[in-house]
């Protein structure tokens, strides 16, 4: 079992964007219910959002920070500074992206871990697209490899987007067992089973509990005729 973070369910408590749960204080409450519901850790956007629910949870707290890439593309927890905000305003861990792709600050994901490690005295979780980016990740230094870009990164398109990166996470768990996390489009309770089953130490499970919208969508969406 690791100290920082134990084997279960992590629940990433993102809110829709200009959605009505979009605040601290909703987030805070998707944070409570996920400790009162049995979850190891959450996953938390935004430096606000992370001092709120550090106040009411005693859950380790995975914080992030989201902006882009020059194509447009999402970037997570771009750089040192954003880091350094994460573990003031409480988080226990902080994610970021790992991949190979180069940050505006001219480092790649490797480089970053390596740099972050040098400077912040805060566990990483590195978030990969592919078995190479987790490899090269953890050699760097990184705490925890997530599969959360699997599919979301140029070079990864032809991933299925309707179901988790089971290959991916179970090719990762075999090389760094108890550094894996399953992350990406997890919605139902056996394929976070599964997950666990091929080797991974934790599954984030994110839209399927703390985005109402979207929920509502599939539910409508699945009597369309």
């Amino acid at each position: 079992m690791s100290p920082l973070l134990q084997r279960g369910l992590i629940v990433s408590c993102q809110a829709e964007e200009n959605g009505p749960f979009d605040n601290p204080e909703s987030v805070a409450a998707f944070a409570r219910a996920a400790q009162i519901g049995g979850a190891v850790a959450v996953r938390v956007r935004g430096i606000e959002n992370i001092r709120a629910v550090k106040k009411v949870i005693q859950l380790p707290i995975i914080g992030i920070t989201k902006s882009v890439f020059s194509n447009g593309e999402v970037l997570i927890t771009a750089t040192i500074d954003d880091i350094e905000a994460i573990a003031q305003a409480g988080g226990n861990l902080a994610a970021l992206d790992a991949t190979h792709r180069v940050r505006p600050n001219g480092m790649d994901g490797p480089s970053m871990v390596v740099e972050v490690k040098r400077r912040v005295p805060i566990p990483l979780m590195a978030d990969i697209a592919t078995f190479e980016e987790g490899i090269a990740a953890s050699k760097a230094g990184a705490d925890f490899i997530a599969t959360t870009l699997s599919g979301y990164t140029e070079y990864t398109r032809k991933v299925r987007l309707d179901v988790p990166d089971f290959d991916l996470v179970g090719m990762l768990a075999k090389r760094l067992p108890g550094q894996v996390v399953a992350e990406g489009r997890f919605w139902t309770p056996e394929q976070l089973a599964y997950a666990m089953r091929l080797g991974a130490h934790a599954v984030v499970v994110g839209t399927a509990i703390s985005r109402p919208i979207e929920i509502v969508k599939r539910f409508v969406k699945a009597i369309q005729i």
